[in-house]
């Protein structure tokens, strides 16, 4: 175990300086939900959402998922683009543990979100957001924990397609109904009642929820403990699953 621990660590902090050192991909990967914030939010202050909370309430948790979402499920290109120059090849004789070269990455985009996501609620208070902070904080563990799964499968589907046109029609061919069916911009109540059925079968949908919940305080309604585990649940899934996919292509 210490061993695992050790090698996350090692492979933590050389990709937290990639990531450090490429400063326009931190800024351009918040750049879409601060877009939605200060020009969509706005539109929203007068309309009635149907749930409870203001608009901001309604609209910031949706744009928190949407940064994991995004963020997290093109993750794998770093790795497509390592197998290009060889470094997989050269990972793959190192005696570095296979989970902890899933975890270090992994662990990074986590880090990387939370900084966005900090950034992102700081601009929104000052836009009018009000929110508890025991609130913000779960709804930073919820988006948190779908990080790491999204990460997790994003990197298993970039060891085991070819390349980017493999890579980016897969991720767009699931991210754009999850956004769509999970309600990111405005709450499936306000859907159509056959779309709302179809919503329940898409998790994220449990997590905007869970995070709504929390940023108006309503711990005890059920929706923030479900959230939590759907989201925990997804990222155990999907640690496992990438950990094994890992394991057999030798990474």
């Amino acid at each position: 175990m210490s061993h695992v621990v050790s090698d996350t660590g090692l492979i933590f902090g050389r990709y937290l300086r990639q990531a450090l050192r490429s400063k326009l991909g931190l800024v351009f990967g918040l750049l879409q939900p601060l877009l939605f914030l200060v020009l969509f939010g706005p539109l929203l202050k007068r309309v009635d959402l149907g749930g409870r909370g203001d608009a901001w309430q309604t609209l910031v948790p949706g744009l928190l998922v949407q940064l994991g979402l995004f963020s997290a499920a093109f993750a794998g290109f770093g790795i497509l683009i390592e197998k290009q120059l060889g470094i997989i090849e050269r990972m793959r004789v190192t005696p570095v543990s296979r989970l902890a070269l899933l975890l270090g990455r992994v662990l990074k985009d986590v880090v990387q979100l939370f900084a966005q996501s900090v950034l992102l609620v700081l601009v929104a208070v000052a836009m009018g957001l009000r929110a508890p902070l025991p609130g913000v904080l779960i709804g930073f563990l919820i988006v948190g924990a779908l990080t790491v799964s999204l990460a997790a499968l994003s990197y298993a589907l970039a060891m085991r397609v070819g390349g980017p046109q493999e890579f980016a029609p897969v991720v767009n061919a699931v991210n754009l109904p999850a956004m769509l069916l999970s309600g990111l911009l405005l709450p499936m109540s306000l859907a159509p009642h056959w779309l709302d059925v179809v919503s329940h079968f898409v998790p994220f949908r449990y997590l905007v929820e869970g995070v709504r919940a929390a940023y108006v305080g309503a711990y005890g309604d059920g929706k923030v403990a479900l959230g939590l585990s759907v989201a925990a649940a997804l990222a155990l899934a999907s640690v496992t699953l990438g950990t094994r996919v890992f394991r057999r292509t030798g990474a």
